[in-house]
């Protein structure tokens, strides 16, 4: 599987990156055989978060074990410097870890919450002090929503982080400002050497009244040919990698895709963007 530089960090993380809400409820023999599937992939970056249910305490055997072999980011959804740090070593030991490789700021939304974690006290603070510590190697910062982008614009203005990771998909690019400040946030990072994650590039559309079928927030394609040009569109941007979906059942496929990936010149991607008027973007 291709593998891209993650910014400043140096890390050449494969281009699917193992989105561990996938672990929010199934027992240890399933997770012991994605974790078999996923070390057969090759893949070597983890994203885990103590907000995803029981993600942390399944991957807390494999960690102990085969630390070398991942890149570990986790996250804290706490708003303060006491809870944050709180969170993290919580997380390390659940984990069984003695150090992250990245530590993100989790779902920052608007700039009511990027004020509270960047001024002083803010969790922010909490984390500059575990990376002098040792406790992380780089610090990230991540979000839902259409106004991601453009919130991350001025995140990295205001502080110099590692990372950053955010929604992005061919439907959601269909929407003028929402394209235009994901185009201008990735080119930043890219003149800043910020590593880029994607989150949400196999979305189909919010569930609405729908049946919900798949254990993911929104509607996923699910099609092996949708689920390959959904991930051809986002890995054809320059973003460092995506995170897999949040559904076991839905990772071999995502993985086959990101290993058959194949890029999209500018007259495809218009293509696809202009078929996203069939589908109801997520975030409006």
């Amino acid at each position: 599987m291709e593998k891209r530089r993650l910014g400043r960090t140096g890390h050449l993380s494969t281009v699917a990156i193992f989105g561990a809400a996938a672990f929010w409820d199934v027992d240890q023999s399933e997770v012991d055989q994605i974790m078999e599937l996923l070390i057969s992939h090759g893949i070597n970056h983890i994203d885990v978060a103590p907000s995803y249910g029981q993600a942390e305490v399944r991957l807390g055997p494999w960690l102990s074990r085969e630390r070398d072999r991942f890149f570990v980011g986790c996250k804290t959804m706490q708003r303060s410097k006491e809870g944050a740090s709180m969170e993290m070593h919580q997380s390390l030991d659940r984990l069984h870890i003695d150090h992250f490789d990245l530590y993100q700021i989790h779902a920052v939304t608007n700039l009511d919450e990027l004020d509270a974690v960047t001024r002083p006290g803010g969790a922010l603070e909490a984390i500059i002090e575990a990376r002098v510590a040792g406790l992380t190697r780089a610090i990230g910062i991540t979000g839902h929503g259409v106004d991601a982008p453009e919130l991350f614009l001025e995140a990295i203005r205001r502080f110099d982080f590692d990372t950053v990771l955010f929604p992005l998909n061919f439907i959601q690019y269909r929407a003028p400002s929402f394209r235009s400040n994901s185009e201008a946030l990735i080119q930043q990072c890219r003149e800043k050497d910020v590593g880029t994650m994607v989150i949400k590039s196999i979305t189909k559309g919010p569930w609405g009244k729908k049946e919900k079928t798949y254990n993911t927030w929104y509607e996923p394609f699910s099609a092996v040919e949708h689920i390959q040009a959904a991930v051809n569109f986002v890995l054809s941007q320059d973003v460092t990698g995506l995170c897999t979906a949040g559904d076991t059942s839905l990772l071999p496929a995502v993985l086959g895709a990101c290993e058959n990936y194949q890029g999209l010149n500018q007259a495809e991607q218009e293509k696809m963007i202009s078929r996203a008027r069939n589908y109801e973007p997520l975030f409006t």
